[in-house]
């Protein structure tokens, strides 16, 4: 198979009325707001900016720990980790958790006890486990951060920016777990002996708010990371050192979903292309999209920075069947593939020897006397 073509998705559209839109004020020295789908920048104010982020660290911790240990592992609890200042689930040295407990306790009431018993069960030590945590930033796109521990309890070296916390809470977003403990606003944990509550407001002032967590030090200032979802927008915002953290969440996430809409790009059944086919009852076959792709865009944008490409052959032989994978489409968002998606026949063609062939065979068996 070969790209016989491409095309731009402007023929979708007949016209975009322009428009402006008012800027929108935060308290945050440092802010962001991303679309979770594409990581489209929504908005920005001074999102590269280095900053402490406090407890939003535990989002990192979180990620790590799911991806490198099992929920019903046990952890024994350290004298390290029972002594941690700070937020607490209090924990005592040689008490023994799952994963799953100390993650709910970790994300819900952000205990600093909890992300030590979790770096130290997963890596054996806090400092093997920040190595895990910095190799992960690196491998997702957030090359502007640095971690040194799991709670972000403050430390020389331990910092990231509000753009890079967005991808790392983006990328968190794509575990099912993660998003279930994020999402939750009460648990019961420890066999049944402490309940946690999750201490991001959001979850209960926001319509649509998914997630994710909180932080606070006298360094880093009131610290937010909040995911919500809308109408099949999903999107992602975060502030550090906002004295107003709350009321910028709802100003910077009404932003988002005010300029913010999901499109389908690609339908199920839709006819993308032809190609020939060779001895078959017709000279061609259309090819349909196996499924649909839908994609979050500025609504003044649509589908203007959107590109698929086709894989087809430049023919094939009968006889086909409805529904045979003939080729794929790869659809660019900003010239980066975000989805590839099947092409098959819309339509059986069954087989039908060419009047060139059925003669050609005639001559041979009369000249040959052979079963052909």
């Amino acid at each position: 198979m070969k790209p016989v073509f491409s095309f731009i998705l402007m023929t979708f559209i007949l016209f975009i009325n322009s428009y402006s839109i008012e800027a929108i004020s935060v308290s945050a020295e440092c802010a962001c707001v991303i679309d979770a789908a594409t990581g489209r920048v929504i908005y920005d104010k001074n999102m590269e900016k280095r900053h402490t982020m406090a407890s939003t660290t535990k989002i990192m911790t979180a990620l790590v720990a799911l991806e490198n240990s099992k929920p019903d592992q046990i952890v024994t609890v350290s004298k390290n980790a029972a002594g941690k200042e700070g937020t607490s689930l209090y924990l005592k040295a040689g008490q023994k958790a799952t994963m799953e407990d100390l993650l709910y306790g970790l994300m819900l009431q952000s205990g600093n006890d909890a992300a030590v018993a979790i770096a130290e069960g997963v890596s054996g030590s806090v400092s093997e486990f920040a190595k895990l945590m910095n190799k992960k930033a690196h491998q997702i796109g957030a090359l502007n951060s640095s971690f040194k521990n799991p709670n972000g309890l403050d430390e020389e070296d331990h910092f990231t920016t509000a753009y890079d916390l967005a991808v790392i809470t983006r990328e968190a977003m794509k575990n099912e777990n993660f998003c279930q403990i994020v999402s939750t606003k009460s648990k019961l944990i420890l066999d049944g002996t402490q309940t946690v509550s999750n201490h991001n407001k959001m979850l209960r002032m926001y319509e649509g708010c998914t997630g994710v967590k909180t932080g606070f030090t006298k360094k880093s200032g009131r610290c937010l990371v909040t995911s919500a979802e809308r109408n099949g927008v999903k999107v992602i915002a975060v502030t550090l050192n906002a004295p107003d953290d709350w009321n910028d969440h709802r100003v910077m996430l009404d932003f988002a979903f005010e300029n913010t809409a999901c499109f389908t790009v690609i339908a199920a059944g839709m006819t993308v292309n032809t190609v020939p086919v060779i001895c078959g009852t017709s000279k061609s076959v259309e090819l349909a999209a196996q499924e649909d792709f839908r994609i979050t865009e500025n609504k003044n944008d649509k589908f203007k920075n959107i590109t698929v490409k086709c894989n087809i052959p430049e023919s094939v032989s009968a006889p086909i069947t409805e529904g045979d994978v003939i080729g794929d489409l790869t659809v660019y968002y900003y010239d980066k593939p975000q989805k590839t998606i099947n092409l098959v026949a819309s339509a059986g063609v069954e087989y039908r020897e060419e009047k060139g062939k059925i003669f050609e065979n005639f001559k041979k068996l009369l000249t040959y006397g052979c079963d052909l």
